[in-house]
């Protein structure tokens, strides 16, 4: 009894080592074979939207790298829940991959997803970018301090946009003026709207990310009047950030590449090897300063704790602002 339960161990060893072996064999086979068809980024946010120029800049890169297209797909409303769900519902191969952000952290402790970050696998951290706070050319804010004050002096009154409720711009913007002890008027748009708004006149001021203003700066249309973050923004290298006045914030945002939960490990590190060589190219480094992204590569696991840290920190700060639902 005892060598026939030895031997039928043996044989279940066996069997279980041989299905193993032949899973990394099929794994392997699938990614040298990854990509043989055009591979879909969505987008969460609108054709224009900052989200959306850097996307564009990252897969001319990467379609050099992966010798197939890169197609963006653009997948807004909703904060980015929208395309959240999209993307959680494709097949976990690669062949769909979303340019997320801490907006899959700010979607679901706001109610606006079901699920929370760990729906999808981690390939690579893309970029950072700091927000800051803009004006129309001829405001009457020459800086933030002078903002600050006006806004205290008239409680309420002070109008500020950003791209939409639960987005980072959103969170950033009450958490900053809450900080501050600022009673402004918090108006969420769609991230195409926002900004001609502002333009229009409709809101005293925006809270974005730079690659959505930069064009505007340059024409004279718009001016930055403060960056809420520790380290000054390379687009605006001559404003001040709110640390410098006084005022400690940092509300950094990162972009990064995600796909569904499952995506072969083979065909993660495939498309992160891609990625760090699309980041590291000169021509997307040149695009970041034309458009206002810093180039930030980060590897899977380190990027995967990454989003794991700022989750726990947004529901916090999320709480501490009434936004917090999930």
């Amino acid at each position: 009894m005892k060598t026939e339960s030895y031997l039928i161990s043996r044989r279940s060893l066996v069997v279980g080592m041989t299905t193993a072996a032949s899973s990394v064999i099929s794994q392997s086979v699938f990614a040298q074979s990854f990509p043989s068809k055009p591979v879909e980024l969505v987008v969460l946010f609108p054709a224009g939207s900052s989200a959306d120029i850097t996307a564009r800049a990252l897969s001319e890169q990467m379609a050099k790298r992966l010798g197939q297209q890169i197609l963006v797909v653009n997948k807004p409303g909703g904060g980015g829940s929208i395309g959240y769900r999209y993307a959680q519902q494709k097949p976990a191969d690669g062949y769909t991959l979303v340019f997320n952000s801490t907006s899959i952290s700010t979607g679901f402790h706001s109610g606006l997803l079901p699920f929370d970050y760990r729906a999808f696998d981690a390939i690579a951290r893309v970029t950072v970018e700091n927000p800051v706070i803009a004006v129309k050319a001829n405001a009457r804010w020459q800086d933030l301090k002078s903002m600050m004050v006006d806004a205290k002096k008239r409680p309420g009154l002070l109008s500020v946009g950003n791209s939409g409720i639960g987005s980072h711009t959103h969170i950033s913007s009450v958490a900053f003026f809450n900080e501050q002890k600022a009673d402004v008027m918090h108006v969420p748009f769609g991230a195409s709207q926002v900004v001609p708004s502002l333009l229009g006149g409709q809101i005293d001021a925006v809270v974005s990310v730079p690659s959505a203003l930069t064009a505007h700066v340059r024409a004279n249309t718009l001016r930055i009047v403060g960056v809420l973050a520790e380290k000054r923004e390379p687009a605006f290298p001559n404003v001040p950030t709110s640390s410098e006045l006084g005022m400690a914030f940092n509300g950094e945002m990162w972009r990064g590449i995600a796909s569904p939960k499952g995506t072969p490990k083979a065909v993660v590190t495939r498309i992160e090897k891609a990625l760090q060589e699309s980041i590291d190219s000169p021509e997307f480094k040149a695009q970041g300063e034309k458009m206002g992204f810093i180039p930030a590569f980060m590897p899977s696991i380190e990027f995967g704790q990454l989003i794991a840290k700022d989750d726990v920190m947004l529901a916090h700060l999320m709480t501490q602002t009434g936004l917090k639902l999930n």
